[in-house]
């Protein structure tokens, strides 16, 4: 969970600029983090810093494409 996190994550800061894809991604990025980092809280998973840095690049990734969309929206 927290690798698929950190990879979503990562996709989502990257690929912002598709803003709807990176809105989506990167709010699964955060969830799949949060599992992650639950998992690895109950001894489950060894990978909790993967799924901090999955939370963080989702919520980056989301931010940037929330932004950007805003942007499209209010310049058309």
């Amino acid at each position: 969970m927290g690798t698929a996190g950190l990879v979503l994550g990562i996709i989502a800061a990257v690929g912002f600029c598709m803003w709807p894809l990176a809105i989506v991604v990167g709010v699964l990025g955060v969830i799949f983090g949060v599992a992650g980092r639950a998992r690895a809280r109950r001894g489950e998973a060894t990978n909790a810093g993967q799924a901090l840095a999955g939370i963080i690049c989702g919520a980056f990734g989301t931010a940037l494409g929330l932004g950007l969309a805003v942007l499209v929206i209010a310049t058309a």
